[in-house]
């Protein structure tokens, strides 16, 4: 989408950045991984495909990505952008009839990153984002029934399960925001600042007194 391509999140602990051209190479190599694919549901692309793909996520009205980035060693501004890379946040509106409906995918591709609440923290980021700037009233995700991390993780955000599909392996579960799932969302993600990414990537030793 073009209304993220200039927008940065910060988080406690992790920054989100537009899925960028210098991304690429880095994403490239973590979907090598046959975990990463198997977790993901994808299929490994060359790095060709990969450019294309990222041009996609940026011109595609339907599809909204932001590349998840260690904050503590993005705010030292001698660490370039791809070597804090750790994972990406996805928002797909898969429905053309209903734009308030929206698929979410994460992805924390760094196996050091996991199990530190980073997935739960950049769930919150983009749901909240996904309901103040899309006008996101439903979520849905869906999980491989092996992946039982991200199960139990979605579990307790509140997300219900819907369906699960034997054939494709797969749990979907849903969360529909109404008032009190909005304002818990965003009284959850009050201390999320939404920056200028071009202006903050020139200043980033400003966010090192933060962290």
């Amino acid at each position: 989408m073009k209304i993220n391509e200039n927008t940065l999140l910060e988080g406690h602990r992790v920054v989100l950045v537009p899925y960028n051209a210098e991304h690429v190479p880095r994403y490239h190599e973590w979907m090598k991984s046959p975990e990463l694919q198997q977790l993901t549901a994808s299929e490994p692309l060359t790095l060709e495909q990969e450019y294309d793909m990222q041009q996609s996520w940026r011109e595609d009205d339907d599809k909204c990505t932001f590349i998840i980035l260690d904050k503590q060693r993005w705010a030292d501004s001698s660490s370039h952008e791809e070597q804090c890379m750790v994972g990406d946040v996805n928002i797909f509106l898969t429905d053309p009839t209903d734009p308030s409906l929206a698929e979410l995918e994460i992805m924390i591709a760094e196996s050091s990153h996991r199990g530190k609440g980073i997935g739960k923290e950049v769930t919150r980021m983009m749901m909240s984002y996904g309901v103040t700037r899309l006008g996101i009233k439903k979520f849905e995700v869906k999980i491989g029934l092996g992946n039982e991390v991200s199960i139990a993780m979605f579990k307790k955000l509140h997300f219900h399960e819907l369906s699960v599909c034997k054939v494709f392996k797969e749990m979907t579960l849903e969360m529909t925001v109404d008032e009190s799932v909005r304002t818990k969302l965003l009284h959850d993600t009050s201390d999320m600042k939404e920056r200028d990414y071009r202006q903050t990537c020139s200043n980033r030793h400003e966010l090192q007194s933060q962290v």
